[in-house]
């Protein structure tokens, strides 16, 4: 599949079938996000894999945007290891960092018949703590991961988009 089909067919998978991830497919999930440039190659992401039944089960409890998938990525931003601009206090990459890592990983996913979806609805302080988190990690996002059920179908804002020339401007 090309990267065009790809990213037009890829969509936030919110109803997932019962079926097990294989073990090579979340590998091969897991090192395309390794393989995603991150400032200065710091590499501040940490990917926890929440598949044991205690891990789903604690998740499921904390947001209702698990949406029953066999496995849940949670990923953080270890902030000791994040570049910091130097020129301007209060910049650094670290979210940024783990957004590309995540997308690479979203996009993999979609690219060998995995579903995911981009989950920011959770409280990110509860989460840490339920998972007993360092306290140099914040929890930047959850993706929910695994194959769609056959009844599983793109919401309608999936194919909404405002115009190029809304978005775009040159300078």
């Amino acid at each position: 599949m090309d990267f065009d089909t790809l990213i037009k067919a890829r969509y936030s998978v919110r109803k997932y079938a019962d079926t097990p991830i294989e073990p090579e497919k979340l590998q091969a999930v897991l090192e395309a996000g390794m393989l995603a440039p991150t400032g200065v190659n710091a590499q501040p992401q940490r990917v926890y894999v929440l598949s044991s039944n205690e891990a789903i089960e604690k998740i499921r409890s904390l947001t209702k945007m698990a949406f029953n998938a066999p496995a849940v990525l949670m990923i953080t931003l270890c902030k000791d290891e994040q570049w910091v601009n130097p020129l301007e206090e209060g910049y650094a990459a670290g979210v940024q960092d783990v957004s590309i890592v995540a997308t690479h990983m979203m996009l993999k996913a979609a690219e060998i018949g995995l579903g995911t979806c981009w989950v920011n609805y959770f409280a990110p302080t509860q989460v840490k703590e339920a998972f007993q988190l360092p306290d140099n990690e914040d929890v930047v996002l959850l993706m929910p991961i695994g194959y769609p059920a056959d009844t599983s179908r793109p919401s309608a804002k999936h194919f909404a988009s405002k115009a190029l020339d809304d978005i775009v401007h040159y300078l």
